[in-house]
Formats: structure tokens, C-alpha cells, sequence
């Protein structure tokens, strides 16, 4: 658990580099967890949290078969990032965005499995990482 802040990232990936490391997780699968979840992360401080709270985000992480599966959670606003149309729309708008919205199509990219749900006042994404 971290509070959301930008700060605190460097605590979170030192904790993902950690279970990586731990559980034998493929240097490839670790980088990969380490760009989405910093993506997840960064955009809760960001726009969930208008840039920081000591509202906590929580990191599971289980590695099985060469995968790793995660579950990122936290308190932000809700925000379905795989939503139907969530990528369509983010695309449409990328020629005249200055920042944003990579992170939703990054995450989408890089995993082989991705669900949500809004649970008892929290975010839940869950993920799998080849």
C-alpha cells in the first residue's frame, strides 16, 4: 500500500523490482509491470487525486508460468480505463492531446488479460502481463 503521490512511486517500484525479483519474474515481464503499473500509478496521483493525497493505492502482484498477474486498486474517482470506446475515443483525440491518455492504450497493449470493476468505493484493475 502507497500513499498517491509522485514521491511515493519510487517506494512502489522498488517493491514491484523486489517481487520481480523474488519470484524469478523475467527481466521483459518486469519491465513491462513496471511501465503499466507506473502509468496506472502516475494517472491516480494526476487526475484521480488532482496531483496527490495520502489516499492509498494498492499492489498485488503474483507471478505464475512466466506471467505475472496484478491487481492495482485505489480510491480515485471511478474510471473505467477499458471501457467500451475508451481506446477509440483516446485515438481520435491524439492529434490534438499535449499529454495523456497514452498510459489507458500502453496498459491495453501490453497485457493478455484485463478486467475492472468498481468495488466497495475502489478502482480495481486487474491484469495479466505475458
Amino acid at each position: 500500500m502507497f500513499p498517491s503521490r509522485t514521491e511515493a512511486w519510487k517506494q512502489a517500484r522498488a517493491f514491484i523490482d523486489d517481487f520481480c525479483h523474488g519470484a524469478g519474474v523475467p527481466r521483459d515481464a518486469c519491465l513491462r509491470a513496471n511501465l503499466v503499473l507506473e502509468e496506472l500509478f502516475l494517472n491516480t496521483v494526476k487526475h484521480g487525486h488532482g496531483g496527490g493525497s495520502d489516499a492509498p493505492i494498492w499492489i498485488t502482484l503474483a507471478a505464475r508460468a512466466g506471467r505475472v498477474d496484478l491487481t492495482y486498486e485505489d480510491h480515485a474517482p471511478p474510471f473505467n480505463p477499458f471501457a467500451p470506446g475508451t481506446r477509440a475515443m483516446l485515438e481520435a483525440l491524439a492529434p490534438a492531446r499535449k499529454e495523456g491518455g497514452l498510459g489507458v492504450i500502453l496498459a491495453q497493449g501490453l497485457t493478455t488479460s484485463a478486467d475492472y470493476a468498481y468495488l466497495f468505493g475502489r478502482n480495481r484493475i486487474r491484469l495479466t502481463l505475458a
